[in-house]
């Protein structure tokens, strides 16, 4: 009993720590230390599961599994806003959700109808739509949108952009071109996509030894980040290591 009293004065002693480190109100040192474990249980599930990762992946789950059953809920609400006014607002959010439904000549509609008047140069408007005109297999004008984008706002979202306007290139099968920017984006890129896309065209064109460095590299430099990272990058990293091993 003395050993698990010292266990649970511990425990509560973290807690404690925790509360007046983080910046939670006070009276919860007073919930922890008055109520050992209920006081302890109460301020994990309030105060830290919510803002955990653990707790953004229940929310996703659920979001997914809330999709699955009516994934077309929200392009429909989103239809319904716009009947009910026509505001640019409303355009743009039936785009995103177009787009989520791989709607891409419709979001283009929606995306072009937005591009007046004072929203006419809006760089955030030009970026989506040339993601979805990129969706659309319009690479050309997916090139286009994003080389005017990079010319009038050179700072908006630079490497995204560029990563749009390099897969256009590959996609309209302009490999040189599309590779020169890759090989930038290989080293700006936040990130291992811009490096899989560098290496993914390599193989394409045949550089079979240039496309195995840049997977090794990935792997490599994932092997020295932060678990967090490697799990956020997941997708790159097993598509590396597939090439790697074949």
């Amino acid at each position: 009993m003395p050993i698990l009293g010292a266990i649970l004065l511990l425990i509560q002693g973290c807690f404690a720590y925790h509360a007046l480190k983080t910046g939670r109100p006070y009276w919860w040192l007073f919930v922890i230390m008055g109520f050992p474990v209920m006081g302890c249980v109460l301020y994990y599930f309030i105060e830290v599961f919510p803002t955990s990762r653990e707790s953004r992946k229940a929310e996703k789950a659920v979001r997914a599994i809330a999709r699955s059953f009516d994934p077309d809920k929200s392009l429909r609400e989103h239809v319904a806003d716009l009947e009910d006014c026509g505001s640019v607002d409303n355009r743009i959010a039936l785009a995103r959700s177009c787009m989520d439904r791989r709607l891409y000549p419709e979001a283009i509609s929606l995306y072009k109808s937005c591009l007046n008047g004072v929203h006419a140069s809006d760089p955030d408007i030009r970026f989506n739509l040339a993601s979805a005109q990129f969706g659309a297999g319009q690479f050309r004008d997916a090139y286009d949108t994003a080389q005017a984008l990079r010319q009038s706002n050179a700072s908006f979202r630079a490497p995204e952009v560029q990563l749009i306007a390099a897969r256009a290139l590959e996609g309209g099968g302009q490999f040189d071109q599309a590779l020169a920017e890759y090989r930038v984006l290989a080293d700006v890129y936040a990130g291992e996509e811009g490096r899989w896309r560098y290496g993914a065209l390599l193989l394409r064109m045949g550089r079979t030894g240039d496309a195995a460095e840049v997977f090794r590299r990935m792997v490599r430099n994932a092997e020295r980040m932060p678990e967090h990272y490697r799990e956020a990058q997941q997708e790159w990293l097993t598509l590396a290591r597939g090439q790697m091993q074949a």
